[in-house]
């Protein structure tokens, strides 16, 4: 009984907490978040959440590292929903990387220049991510650090401006050749990851925020990802909590079949969501890098 009040106590400090940081959403802080300083709105949860050593977004970081040092060579990254800049600056801090950074709500682009421009490895694209031939007018809905976008009009004050695949890959060629998509768009990843994959080649490793109720909520089917995925040669899917705790390991045949419990609602506002990690059949070096991080024998 006493841990259960206790866990209430702390649970309701924290969200008075982030009631009176809503208030100052324009405020700028400096953190240190996980081996990096970011300047961030006092609003942001991510130095709640990454905690001091906690695992919270490390996935990613250390997916990208175990690339890098199983290739031998730099890792380039596309971080599509690259927020503020933390995932950009935790990875060419934990190795020789190269990300190009695609961030389209001008409110999180400042805080993405404030901390990557003076990173030579780091290139911002200021634009919605879109597939070729669907660029539509959208606004940004902000909340408690993240952004998801809507259908809406292009004169609104949060309109956002647009840029295809194509044009992505042809204006950054020194991406060309492409090892790692990291894909944060909120219910969008499910569509867009596997035309990146195609779109892109080369195979290049994924790594998405896995969203039942966010991409229903923009239309998007979840479990139709993976179907496109398995016909594309992707095989092996590794799989964390939202608290970035590694579940386990799965067949990407195999991963649909597991997803119930994603549909279910956590209290009145929250829901649970993944992050996944997804490699091809042929690439042998990502298969090793995904072992070091999430082995094989750890089944889902």
């Amino acid at each position: 009984m006493y841990s259960k009040l206790r866990h209430h106590a702390v649970n309701v400090k924290v969200h008075a907490n982030w009631w009176i940081r809503d208030r100052f959403p324009d405020r700028k802080v400096t953190r240190h978040v996980q081996g990096v300083d970011l300047v961030l709105p006092w609003s942001h949860r991510l130095p709640d959440y990454a905690q001091t050593d906690g695992p919270y977004g490390q996935n990613l970081v250390h997916f990208a590292a175990a690339l890098a040092a199983v290739d031998g060579e730099p890792v380039t990254v596309l971080d599509v929903g690259a927020n503020v800049g933390d995932s950009a600056a935790q990875i060419v801090a934990a190795c020789d990387a190269q990300v190009l950074c695609v961030e389209a709500d001008p409110y999180y682009l400042e805080f993405l220049h404030l901390n990557v421009d003076a990173l030579p490895q780091v290139t911002v694209v200021e634009g919605l991510l879109t597939l070729d031939g669907t660029e539509k007018a959208t606004t940004a809905v902000r909340s408690g650090g993240t952004t998801h976008f809507v259908e809406g009009s292009a004169e609104s004050a949060n309109a956002m401006g647009s840029v295809t695949m194509t044009a992505l890959r042809e204006g950054n060629p020194a991406f060309e050749k492409l090892r790692l998509v990291k894909s944060d768009t909120d219910g969008y990843d499910v569509v867009l990851v596997p035309a990146l994959a195609k779109s892109w080649g080369g195979n290049p490793a994924l790594f998405f925020e896995y969203d039942h109720f966010f991409s229903r909520e923009v239309g998007n089917d979840p479990l139709a990802v993976w179907t496109a995925l398995a016909e594309l040669g992707y095989t092996d899917v590794a799989v964390w909590d939202n608290g970035g705790i590694l579940l386990g390991r799965v067949p990407v045949t195999e991963i649909a079949a597991k997803t119930a419990h994603l549909d279910e609602k956590i209290g009145a506002r929250s829901h649970m969501y993944w992050d996944v990690a997804v490699v091809h059949g042929d690439d042998k070096a990502g298969l090793e890098a995904l072992e070091r991080i999430a082995p094989a024998s750890q089944q889902l």
